[in-house]
């Protein structure tokens, strides 16, 4: 591989066999000039260009910004391959990095922006969040910046997409918002606000998740007996109707549409915090 451009210590465009490529790896760089052959033993990772703008993108991002944050990035994205046996495509190279420069940057001016969805992320995405919680501990030793959780669930966030781009099955973030959207619902027809991070918001948060589930036909996973709801519904009646209420604000927010069977388990749900709390039994 002949060097076409010097991207940065760690960054090179090479020709290899009439095809650019952008090539990485710790120093690959160092004391290289264009037109010098790079050493194949320190090559870490290849961008094959695949889509123009990205690419370009890519590049830009590899000879501008700081190495210390393209370097922590590349050890977070290689840290989560490992504990999630995946490659990730390259555009994870792009989203982590920008995000985590950006991140950097508002951190050093003070400027701090609230995860709105940083239990739903937690609970959903419970190994996304601990490389997420990893990555916090790669750039408090690294860079000297402590962040907060929030941005470990941001991390943890593109973690989850690139894991789902490269085969995973999951949720994605919209999935995640209308889970908390359906979760404070069925809060406000109970009366009760659960305690975030406590284990009954952690159950109804799965639960709601389990009702959502579907297969790559997008069946349901989880689907009750049509007897079963004929009676839930008569048991459940003034949850059920209450479970159509949150249905209802879910589809004009989401474009999602509820079936009898997963408005049954809404109810129930209802109907479980309600015993609960009236049992004290609610934190």
């Amino acid at each position: 591989m002949k060097i076409k451009k010097i991207l940065n210590n760690n960054a090179v465009v090479v020709n290899d066999h009439e095809e650019e490529k952008i090539v990485m790896g710790s120093g690959i760089a160092f004391q290289k000039r264009k037109n010098d052959i790079i050493d194949p033993s320190l090559i870490e990772k290849v961008f094959i260009m695949g889509d123009p703008d990205q690419y370009g993108h890519l590049q830009e991002m590899l000879r501008t910004l700081p190495e210390e944050e393209i370097a922590v990035s590349e050890q977070i994205i290689s840290y989560a391959e490992r504990e999630l046996d995946v490659a990730f495509n390259e555009h994870i190279h792009i989203a982590l990095t920008d995000h985590l420069s950006f991140a950097l940057e508002r951190i050093a001016k003070g400027t701090l922006i609230q995860n709105t969805l940083l239990d739903e992320i937690r609970i959903l995405y419970p190994r996304e969040f601990q490389i997420g919680q990893h990555a916090k501990s790669i750039i408090r030793e690294t860079l000297q910046v402590d962040i907060p959780e929030d941005e470990v669930g941001y991390i943890a966030m593109h973690i989850h997409t690139a894991w789902k781009n490269a085969g995973a099955h999951g949720t994605d973030g919209e999935m995640a918002a209308m889970i908390r959207d359906i979760a404070e619902g069925v809060e406000q027809a109970a009366g009760i606000m659960l305690k975030r991070g406590s284990a009954n918001y952690e159950r109804l948060v799965t639960q709601l998740e389990n009702i959502l589930q579907s297969d790559e036909t997008g069946k349901l996973l989880n689907e009750l007996n049509p007897e079963i709801v004929r009676i839930a519904k008569e048991r459940y009646a003034r949850a059920y109707l209450q479970a159509k209420e949150v249905g209802d604000q879910v589809e004009e927010d989401y474009g999602y549409t509820f079936i009898d069977s997963q408005l049954v388990f809404i109810a129930m749900e209802i109907g479980r915090i309600c015993t609960r709390s009236m049992e004290g039994n609610i934190l």
